[in-house]
């Protein structure tokens, strides 16, 4: 693979990189953006920790600002009608489980299925990337494993009465990573970055969350199915 990519030199000027990358470009911004208001948010639900979560918000809207300096690099202008759209549906299910108060519901959609989505997304564009935008990528990637901890340690320290719910939730969301990488698998590819990679990135990541909160192998592999059912 990494052959491949050295021998290919992309051009990140061409008519079809630019308009490919006004549409991934849109949905790491607002990516970044919807990250940013789920942690104030959670932060209502968990007040204790509500410093901890206006910090990781006040990094996701620098890793925002950082995503929008990339699109002026290569003067792309992000199509965000595209990203609002992308998101559309898990954010309509993280509200709809904030109005409730459902705290596991919340944190498995931002914190393990966005955060994952992301960093498979980052470590998979990185190599691919121009150089400005590379070392963008490489320093949002260090702060997102962070934010994967995070969600982890609060749901392993609540294994026992988030373990069902979590399960529940992740019936309900992890198709939505499926349709979403449909979505976006030509975009991407111009961009260098093929599905196949992605998806194996994503489940590594979210597998290695969901073993850490406390699922085991079986449980994991079961869950991660859930995803084919888009497919």
């Amino acid at each position: 693979m990494g052959q491949t990519l050295e021998a290919v030199a992309i051009d990140y000027h061409t008519e079809n990189y630019r308009d490919a990358y006004s549409r991934i470009n849109a949905i790491v911004i607002e990516g970044e953006a919807e990250a940013y208001s789920n942690y104030l948010q959670l932060g209502e639900l968990l007040p204790e920790f509500t410093e901890d979560f206006t910090r990781l918000a006040k990094m996701e809207d620098r890793h925002k600002k950082g995503f929008i300096a990339c699109g002026k690099n290569l003067k792309v202008t992000p199509d965000m009608d595209f990203a609002e759209k992308f998101f559309a549906e898990l954010h309509g299910n993280f509200q709809k489980a904030f109005a409730t108060g459902d705290i596991v519901t919340c944190l498995l959609i931002q914190s393990l299925i966005i955060e994952c989505f992301a960093i498979a997304a980052y470590n998979i564009y990185i190599p691919v990337a121009d150089p400005f935008a590379r070392k963008i990528t490489e320093g949002v990637v260090k702060d997102e494993y962070l934010h994967l901890n995070f969600g982890e340690e609060w749901l392993q320290n609540h294994f026992d009465d988030s373990k069902a719910p979590l399960e529940q939730a992740n019936r309900q969301n992890l198709p939505i990573v499926w349709k979403m990488l449909n979505q976006v698998e030509n975009d991407a590819k111009v961009l260098g970055m093929e599905k196949e990679a992605l998806v194996e990135d994503f489940m590594i990541q979210y597998g290695e969350s969901l073993g850490k909160i406390g699922f085991n192998t079986r449980d994991i592999m079961r869950m991660s199915a859930m995803g084919l059912v888009a497919a």
